[in-house]
């Protein structure tokens, strides 16, 4: 049995995991990430590290590490930190070894959670597939003949900043109509307020999911009132879905590949987003007739980043 151990680095949590070649968790820790990020937060890294191995009580030279952002070609350096503190620029590689006694490869955390659904979860029986993370924004990521593809740079299947309405709301890219504006958790938030506007009178049996107000409405709210059957939850999820569908589209005319996978907090509505997806993209697809990829939910949940970056650190 070949071991490995991941680490999935997030804006507020660390998990490590130590997983076996079948893709199982069979020890594992959680940690708050530190507010300062830096130094502080690669010595709590090692920390982790070096106590998985102590519970499992073996050695373990394969060890990878997933986080928000643009990592280097070679795996080794954050090029830029998306919401970590203190690691924009810095060779993680370099600094982790000497305080865990091994390399370690770093990979972006969109690629490290594809690369999980891929090889365990509901990517198993794909060879070229498109992976997203729905949730504050969108997280891309794209199996190319059994490979993780990462682009000449390393910054390869940033879909969420594919222009998709020239004249659409502003990104935080600096762009206007990127493709996240409308398919991501925010997108769904303001679908719902445009949908309550439009019908104020439907509004009271949403609400009550959360604390009675629009502003005490969370993402998680909304998937449970569509799952219940409410009517502006659903009207809002057919929308996102809408336009995810039409997106797909021009990405599928490119790339071309046999599955499509929804992860992250959004894709959690199930088939109430991945139906309407599904149609949008039959509809807005070129070439008709033409054969089209399913449309399914990743299967992993949280583990998929770690699990994924583990394996990855296999080689």
């Amino acid at each position: 049995m070949s071991l490995a151990i991941g680490i999935d680095v997030g804006g507020t949590k660390l998990l490590g995991g130590v997983v076996d070649d079948e893709g199982r968790v069979i020890a594992r820790l959680r940690r708050e990430t530190p507010r300062e990020g830096g130094k502080a937060l690669t010595h709590l890294v090692a920390e982790l590290v070096n106590q998985l191995q102590k519970d499992v009580k073996e050695e373990i030279s394969k060890i990878g590490l997933s986080a928000a952002g643009f990592v280097s070609a070679d795996c080794e350096r954050m090029l830029a930190a998306t919401n970590i503190a203190g690691w924009t620029g810095v060779n993680l590689a370099e600094e982790l070894e000497p305080l865990i006694g091994s390399r370690i490869i770093v990979e972006n955390d969109a690629n490290a959670a594809c690369w999980g659904e891929y090889r365990y979860g509901a990517g198993r029986n794909s060879r070229n597939m498109i992976f997203f993370i729905l949730g504050t924004g969108m997280g891309g990521a794209l199996i190319v003949d059994g490979q993780l593809f990462r682009g000449a740079h390393g910054t390869a299947a940033e879909f969420g900043h594919m222009r998709v309405n020239a004249n659409g709301p502003l990104c935080g890219c600096g762009a206007r109509g990127c493709f996240e504006q409308y398919c991501a958790g925010p997108a769904l938030m303001r679908h719902v307020e445009e949908a309550i506007a439009a019908a104020p009178e439907r509004a009271f049996e949403l609400l009550r999911y959360g604390d009675g107000t629009l502003e005490g409405l969370t993402g998680r709210h909304v998937s449970a009132a569509a799952q219940a059957g409410d009517r502006i939850a659903t009207t809002a999820f057919k929308l996102t879905g809408e336009w995810l569908g039409f997106g797909l589209a021009s990405l599928v005319v490119i790339l071309d590949p046999d599955l499509i996978v929804l992860g992250g907090g959004v894709s959690e509505a199930g088939e109430i987003l991945a139906a309407p997806a599904r149609e949008s993209l039959a509809r807005n697809a070129s070439f008709s007739g033409h054969s089209l990829p399913n449309i399914v939910t990743a299967q992993m949940g949280n583990d998929a980043g770690l699990v994924g970056v583990a394996d990855l650190a296999r080689g």
